[in-house]
């Protein structure tokens, strides 16, 4: 990891802490309500010193590139449960914050041309080093990596529908990413790696877990019905109605990540699943490039597989595909939601509102 990068990831507490320092110095308040009402009292140039301090914080959180080399180096290392629970919570939570800071304490301060950059950037550089990967927790931990992007973007285009999507691509990037993880944990547990240099044959041998990857893999990858298509196709419509030409740089970029997440996940399939024991010199050769990447040498004891640990995997493969039968609703729920994050007055009557009682 760069030093500079390092350092960012290493220091993320200190630079939240130090822009929670910053505003309460400059506004005498750390309630969001407040500073939604005052921080339009500040000169332009300190609101935008701790709208960018903020931002950088949450970033990191949120592995943002060029901030998010932390990631596909950490989460490969714990074990497949624990991977599955950061992977769908921990980056979101990032995401959470910086949709709370555009929209309620920074509504007036405009950086959403630097966060479409930061998107397309996120987005490109990720789906990039999946496929690169020889190692299906890294293929995973770059993927989060890129889908990432996606919501970045959907918030750079600041609109209430555009605002309504990325909530709903939140929920269905939570629930499929722990799902992808779940089910290579099943993968490490039943053939002693994740290499997919290693592992051979797991249709035959294996074939419910195979399908248990296989759904939420077309289901990242954005292939409709599922869910990610939908929440892929309510962005792009977001962005294609604001109709800049940067607009439609970020959405041919996001169908680019979508595809290559689609090669990446299928990649893997076929030969992790697909491919047989016996296989020939010439598959050999087409996976060869792969030898070198990070982990792809790595072998484990077989373990057996517990019950509650294939259970789990089904339900959430299950939640997956119940995104996707119940969109309208939920999606409905985002707009809604959407909507109200860009009313920052709301947010002060509701502290009035509780002040008074």
């Amino acid at each position: 990891m760069p030093a500079p990068v390092a350092w960012f990831a290493e220091n993320q507490p200190v630079l939240f802490l130090t822009a929670i320092a910053m505003i309460y110095g400059a506004l005498g308040t750390v309630n969001m309500a407040h500073i939604a009402e005052r921080m339009t009292e500040l000169p332009q140039d300190v609101q935008l010193a701790l709208h960018l301090l903020l931002v950088l914080a949450f970033a990191i959180k949120a592995a943002v590139f060029p901030l998010s080399f932390w990631l596909p180096d950490s989460y490969p290392t714990a074990p497949a449960p624990v991977t599955a629970v950061f992977a769908g919570l921990l980056t979101k939570v990032g995401v959470y914050a910086l949709i709370r800071t555009e929209t309620q304490l920074f509504h007036t301060s405009d950086i959403n041309m630097l966060l479409l950059v930061v998107a397309l950037a996120t987005m490109v550089v990720g789906v990039l080093g999946a496929v690169a990967q020889a190692e299906l927790k890294r293929i995973l931990s770059f993927t989060l990596v890129s889908h990432v992007g996606y919501m970045v973007f959907g918030l750079a285009i600041a609109t209430e529908a555009a605002i309504g999507a990325t909530i709903f691509y939140m929920i269905h990037h939570i629930v499929v990413q722990t799902t992808l993880f779940l089910a290579v944990g099943l993968v490490e547990r039943r053939a002693g790696s994740t290499s997919i240099l290693k592992v051979k044959g797991l249709m035959k041998a294996a074939p419910l877990i195979a399908v248990l990857y296989f759904i939420p893999a077309l289901n990242l990858g954005g292939l409709p019905p599922f869910s990610g298509f939908l929440g892929k196709f309510a962005l792009f419509d977001a962005a294609a109605t604001e109709g800049s030409p940067l607009m439609y740089v970020l959405i041919v970029g996001g169908i680019v990540t979508s595809l290559l997440t689609l090669y990446a996940l299928m990649r893997a399939w076929n030969l992790a699943f697909w491919r047989e024991e016996e296989d020939s010199s010439e598959t050999e050769a087409r996976i060869a490039y792969l030898g070198e990447a990070p982990e792809a040498q790595r072998q484990a004891e077989r373990r057996v597989i517990p019950r509650i640990m294939t259970a789990s995997t089904v339900g959430m493969v299950a939640v997956s595909v119940a995104l996707t039968v119940f969109a309208g609703p939920l999606y409905e729920v985002c707009d809604r939601i959407g909507q109200s994050l860009l009313e920052p007055i709301s947010l002060v009557e509701l502290d009035r509102v509780e002040e008074g009682s």
